[in-house]
């Protein structure tokens, strides 16, 4: 049951990711924080208000509120918070994981293309006759 469970989770992750980069306009981490199941929060309360300010803005921080663990990334001039258990922690830095290869795949894609056209100057048609020039058919 547990692995019916995890191959979920990898197939619910693969489908998020894939629609957080076709669909995505900015590459903020409000995007993957919200894809992982994060929830954002409003600071309603003076009490949550003072936690907000106390948080480093653009970082998870992991609070413990009312005995529980919660992955916290402050939205401070919006007064409100993105709030996350530790299982939507892990999907957010799987997400993470998978665009960062997902980034370096596609660099890896356009440094090969911009090589293979530097090889097409020098070994296409025009040297020594192109591939099939004589002697080559």
């Amino acid at each position: 049951m547990k692995q019916i469970r995890t191959s979920f989770n990898m197939i619910s992750v693969i489908a998020l990711l894939a629609l957080t980069v076709g669909c995505a306009t900015t590459n903020s981490d409000s995007d993957l924080l919200t894809a992982a199941g994060f929830k954002l929060r409003p600071a309603d309360t003076p009490k949550k208000q003072e936690l907000l300010k106390t948080l480093t803005p653009g970082k998870l921080t992991l609070i413990t509120w009312k005995g529980k663990q919660f992955y916290v990334q402050p939205d401070v001039p919006n007064n409100q918070a993105y709030v996350g258990t530790p299982a939507e922690y892990q999907t957010y830095q799987q997400l993470r994981l998978a665009k960062q290869l997902s980034n370096d795949n596609l660099m890896a894609a356009q440094m090969n293309q911009d090589a293979m056209i530097g090889w097409g100057g020098a070994w296409g048609p025009g040297f020594y006759g192109g591939f099939y020039g004589r002697g080559w058919r």
